[in-house]
């Protein structure tokens, strides 16, 4: 398994991790807080913009638009599985290809498909961190969406791949 396949996998694995926990919570009565809301919510639309980008389509959301929970799944049943695609999918011509698209500030820019991917990864990673930090001070238990754990788990379940 390439590397940035087996990054896509975990961030498909991460967001589903934080999901669940955030949806116990609701479960259990208690309202998820705006501030966790939008910082994931933030992860999410990272990604559909990214891959908009990357498909060279118009962006369904803005990088700052707030999502419900429910929104939140709906998004990330969207967009998880589907950049992890790009990861598996890509061949080097592909990852090599120079991506040109303006940022939330106007600010124009180019960019390898391999390095948005990988910034893709890196970016939901910490902003899971920051909610996980939002979570605990409301009293919520965080979940462990490191890779490492995620890389235990797989091994746990006899699913190490080769390199």
């Amino acid at each position: 398994m390439k590397t940035l396949e087996k990054l896509g996998a975990f961030n498909v694995w991460a967001n589903a991790t934080v999901l669940a926990r955030l949806t116990q919570t609701a479960a259990a009565g208690h309202a998820v807080p705006a501030p966790v809301l939008r910082l994931f919510s933030h992860v999410l639309n990272a990604q559909a913009i990214w891959i908009s980008r990357i498909g060279g389509t118009a962006s369904p959301v803005k990088v700052w638009q707030e999502h419900s929970l429910a929104a939140c799944e709906q998004l990330h049943e969207q967009t998880s599985e589907a950049l992890h695609q790009l990861m598996a999918q890509a061949d080097e011509p592909e990852l090599l290809r120079l991506i040109s698209y303006t940022n939330s500030l106007g600010n124009s820019y180019k960019s390898t498909v391999h390095d948005i991917l990988t910034h893709a990864v890196v970016h939901a990673s910490y902003h899971r961190a920051q909610v996980a930090l939002r979570c605990r001070e409301a009293g919520i238990e965080p979940v462990n969406s490191d890779f490492i754990t995620y890389c235990r788990e797989l091994s746990a379940a006899g699913q190490v791949p080769s390199l």
